[in-house]
């Protein structure tokens, strides 16, 4: 790892540099031609960070690092003109990032199928997504249970064509000439599966509503 890495080698354990160094490489190949060593390096160890403080799997922390660095990446890529597909964005936020806005996800990616793209965020994430909303998404069979709740940073932001919000408040960030939404929806965090249902079904109907704005055909 670089030197303007945020960590020292004190800080990680031989597996966890391992980890990360692969994870480096394959981005590197990933996005070779597009960003170099020390912008994948860069985003790779502030991704890092972000799950560092708060994350209850250590093991899994490098992992997680390269997820998000690598849709960090995907979002700068189409901010700054590398990537155009001509698919529309939409980045669901809300506080948590483990119930509404992984439902809202969930059904998105889903139905859009490789149409258009959909990313999810929150201003205060959590460390596990809902149970109750794994559960009630199971239902649809759909399964969220692979995500993970996370930020948003300001590229991720910028590359989206509609944002919807879920609750964030103040926190929600907002950049001018970006489309922006706000579902009011109630919170599933501490609740049954039964009140989380409702919720879904809404969150699905939106979802629908927004993609047939975007005109992105629904899968069936």
């Amino acid at each position: 790892m670089s030197d303007t890495s945020t960590h020292t080698h004190r800080d990680l354990s031989i597996d966890q540099q391992l980890a990360l160094r692969t994870a480096a490489a394959r981005l590197g190949r990933e996005f070779d031609g597009t960003y170099g060593t020390q912008t994948i390096e860069r985003f790779l160890h502030t991704s890092y960070d972000q799950f560092a403080n708060r994350s209850t799997v250590p093991n899994f922390l490098p992992l997680l690092a390269e997820r998000f660095a690598r849709q960090r990446l995907q979002a700068l890529a189409r901010v700054e003109g590398h990537h155009r597909d001509g698919k529309p964005v939409v980045l669901f936020l809300c506080t948590h990032n483990a119930g509404r806005s992984q439902m809202a996800l969930g059904f998105f990616t889903r139905l859009a199928g490789d149409r258009a793209i959909a990313w999810s965020g929150g201003s205060e994430p959590g460390t596990e997504i809902n149970r109750a909303a794994v559960a009630a998404m199971a239902e649809r069979g759909i399964d969220i249970t692979g995500e993970y709740p996370k930020p948003w940073t300001d590229e991720i932001v910028r590359a989206a064509t509609v944002v919807v919000t879920m609750g964030c408040g103040d926190a929600c960030p907002i950049f001018p000439g970006t489309r922006y939404e706000n579902w009011d929806l109630d919170d599933p965090a501490g609740q049954s599966v039964e009140v989380v249902r409702p919720v879904r079904d809404e969150i699905e109907r939106r979802v629908r509503t927004l993609l047939d704005e975007l005109d992105v055909a629904v899968a069936r």
